[in-house]
């Protein structure tokens, strides 16, 4: 669903003129034409913070992971929670950085309680160092569509 094709709805806010001030500047340092594009960037982060919180809910995002490579044993424990999250874990791209640190990426989409468990196991990991979950309600389409076996023969 293209965001610029919806209908808009006007909204009138009131706030601080301290926290007017700020939001100009952020406005301003992103190089945004509008403050109303800034308030909708903030509020559909919130609406997705506020979707890993609630049970049952689809989301799609990634999981952030710096993590210390001195033995295999990280990365095979990795590894093993990835797959234990399978339906979850769509893909993972990794990049060695310096000082014998790692940079993970996984992309996933799942329920957020599957989500959250995920990124509970991956803290869990000895030489995990930091871990960031981003999430939107916004989904991936079907990777693979249903079909019948029998009709591929």
């Amino acid at each position: 669903m293209n965001l610029e094709s919806l209908p808009l709805a006007r909204l009138s806010l009131s706030m601080p003129a301290e926290l007017v001030v700020q939001l100009d500047a952020m406005v301003t340092e992103r190089g945004l034409p509008s403050r109303s594009q800034m308030i909708a960037e903030l509020i559909r982060h919130e609406l997705a913070e506020h979707g890993e919180e609630r049970a049952g809910v689809i989301l799609a995002g990634t999981i952030t992971l710096i993590y210390r490579t001195e033995s295999g044993r990280v990365r095979q424990a990795l590894a093993q929670a990835q797959q234990a999250y399978l339906e979850e874990v769509i893909s993972s791209q990794h990049v060695f950085l310096e000082d014998d640190q790692s940079l993970e990426v996984l992309l996933v989409q799942g329920p957020s309680e599957r989500l959250r468990d995920l990124c509970d196991e991956l803290r869990k990991i000895r030489g995990v160092q930091q871990l960031k979950l981003v999430t939107t309600t916004a989904l991936l389409p079907p990777l693979h569509a249903l079909f019948d076996p029998e009709e591929a023969i």
